[in-house]
């Protein structure tokens, strides 16, 4: 449940790469951890009160540590920025919701699928055709995925498993659009989130007005005990904002090819969370759908980096 970062290329030496790694990789972790959180907290008729909670919390600290760039983007930039946040709130409707009727192992499982879909778009969209060995790791992936949602036994994907194959399928439009929308490609990267999260509860606030939409945030926020507001501030802090600056620092400290990597363990975490705090089962079809998603996804990363590097891949890399 992760925002795209611009990264800035940088080295560092490998004895210090660890010190670096580490944010990278708390991030990972949080990410992880938060289908698990937004599963703790949400009920169907809650989703929308809660994503207005959740980003209410965050939308003043970022305006106020970044009130100056904001106030240096071009018409151009604040449109585009727009455009995306769109785009954001339906990927975190669709995770949420998603979350909500599948198990967070799913969910985070599920999701990793963008890694899968980002590059098979861009070369729909470049009319350039993939590494064979990438369409041979996507089929794997998609092989486990089949698996994974039949973890108790052969029976139709659960409402949840859907919602969740749509939010991978929304973030590949939205990383996409972000490579080639020009007027944000030179935002600063701090005010193109605020922008983009600032539509996306722009949408949320709307929605939750709507007669039928579900409790009001006023009314979540009055039930909410000890328990919810901790879940609360744990996806608003820390996979909001503690992510968001962590990326922004680690970024200009290692290569963005490593971030990437680190990042990528994000539905590890999340099985492990899952399972390991969530009490959830995967059952021996799971199992075996988990590890061909992960090993999938992995090699799908690796056949697409070589084609990178060899220039065999034509357009600019898809970020990650």
């Amino acid at each position: 449940m992760s925002a795209a970062v611009a990264p800035v290329p940088a080295l560092v030496p490998s004895r210090r790469a660890w010190l670096t790694d580490l944010p990278v990789l708390a991030v990972a972790a949080v990410w992880g951890a938060s289908y698990l959180a937004a599963k703790g907290i949400t009920t169907t008729h809650t989703v929308i009160a809660v994503l207005v909670l959740r980003f209410s919390i965050v939308l003043p600290v970022l305006v106020v540590a970044g009130w100056r760039r904001l106030r240096a983007l071009t018409g151009a930039q604040l449109r585009g920025a727009g455009l995306l946040g769109l785009v954001l709130s339906g990927i975190f409707l669709l995770e949420t919701y998603g979350v909500v009727h599948t198990s967070a192992t799913n969910a985070g499982l599920i999701i990793s699928l963008t890694m899968i879909f980002t590059p098979l778009a861009e070369a729909a969209a470049t009319r350039v055709r993939p590494p064979a060995s990438f369409v041979a790791a996507a089929g794997l992936s998609v092989a486990g995925v089949v698996l994974l949602t039949q973890g108790g036994g052969f029976t139709s994907p659960s409402a949840g498993d859907l919602l969740m194959l749509l939010a991978a399928l929304a973030r590949t439009v939205h990383i996409l659009a972000m490579a080639r929308i020009k007027a944000v490609r030179s935002a600063d990267s701090l005010s193109l989130t605020t922008i983009q999260l600032g539509s996306a509860v722009a949408v949320f606030a709307v929605l939750v007005a709507l007669p039928g939409t579900g409790a009001s945030p006023w009314s979540v926020a009055a039930d909410f005990g000890p328990r919810e507001w901790a879940g609360l501030v744990f996806l608003s802090v820390f996979c909001t904002l503690f992510a968001f600056f962590a990326q922004m620092w680690s970024v200009r400290r290692t290569s963005p090819s490593r971030v990437s990597l680190l990042l990528g363990t994000e539905p590890l975490w999340a099985a492990a969370v899952g399972i390991g705090l969530g009490g959830e089962r995967l059952g021996a079809l799971g199992v075996a759908g988990a590890v061909l998603v992960l090993a999938g996804t992995a090699w799908g990363r690796r056949s697409v980096d070589e084609a990178d590097r060899s220039g065999t891949r034509g357009g600019n890399p898809a970020p990650s």
